[in-house]
């Protein structure tokens, strides 16, 4: 793949990942990175976040990590992923000058497992393969989290949690729902990043006590789990991003209409097929 399209796909998605991570992952420079946006005439597109974050860190005398600024930028009317500013603070460095504690974490409570996805994202039957993520949905009124398990035979949304809070008990409401929902055996197995709640010993103990097998993307490697990601874009391009959403309440409403729409007659282009149907297939 040549140089300049592999820095067109980390443009595509800066706003996701890490520019760091991503020049890794294709194995070129951040200064060849930024040289192709100045070839190309683009405007970084994080500046104006970052005079917003640098305004912030003057009035807290550099003492915000990026949740504090995240906070902060909410109040401002301003709605972006937490990710995104811990990345634009790292990139114009703006991180804040207090020193973090350093915790120790006790190996019970801190689960990490091997990758048994690897990629390999196509399943020869429903409940083999469940791939899990959490996203941010802005509102008016601050921004609200979905918790979804997306099977990977079908593509079909198995189960999905909205919550004002991004907690270990998201995720874990969003296991049992799949769980009351779904026939599953010792081989299903369920793949997520390694964020909190997904290392968590609740979330081991939950899991184990299902008989299901955790998978865990490789650390800094967003691209174990794209099939998560890829699901969330879709909802936010044909959903989210068309309309103001004024609470909590009309982001629950908004969400469980394009899920039954997503699940029950969305045709794939794929298959053809909705994932209603190609589950009704393999049934059959």
């Amino acid at each position: 793949m040549k140089p300049s399209i592999k820095y067109q796909v980390i443009f595509k998605h800066k706003d996701k990942y890490s520019i760091s991570q991503m020049c890794k992952f294709f194995g070129v420079s951040r200064s060849g990175y930024y040289a192709f946006l100045k070839r190309m005439d683009i405007p970084d597109r994080d500046l104006p976040l970052a005079e917003k974050i640098r305004e912030c860190q003057e009035e807290s005398h550099n003492t915000y990590g990026y949740r504090r600024v995240h906070i902060w930028l909410e109040k401002q009317g301003i709605y972006c992923n937490p990710k995104t500013v811990l990345r634009v603070m790292q990139k114009y460095n703006l991180l804040s000058v207090v020193r973090r504690k350093k915790f120790k974490y006790v190996s019970e409570h801190l689960h990490k497992y091997p990758n048994l996805l690897n990629r390999e994202f196509n399943a020869d039957r429903p409940n083999q393969k469940w791939v899990t993520d959490i996203s941010y949905i802005p509102t008016a009124q601050g921004n609200c989290y979905l918790s979804i398990i997306r099977d990977l035979y079908d593509n079909s949304i198995v189960s999905y949690r909205l919550s004002r809070k991004m907690t270990v008990k998201l995720v874990l409401d969003t296991i049992k729902e799949a769980v009351k929902k779904e026939n599953i055996t010792a081989e299903l197995q369920l793949h997520s990043d390694q964020g909190s709640q997904y290392v968590s010993h609740e979330y081991h103990l939950l899991t184990q006590s299902y008989g299901i097998t955790p998978s865990m993307s490789r650390r800094g490697n967003p691209y174990d789990n794209a099939l998560a990601e890829n699901f969330f874009s879709i909802l936010k391009t044909e959903c989210i991003n068309r309309v103001k959403i004024a609470n909590y309440k009309e982001a629950k409403l908004l969400i469980n209409e394009y899920i039954n729409f997503y699940n029950n007659y969305r045709i794939q282009t794929k298959t053809k097929l909705t994932p209603l149907e190609k589950r009704n297939q393999f049934v059959a």
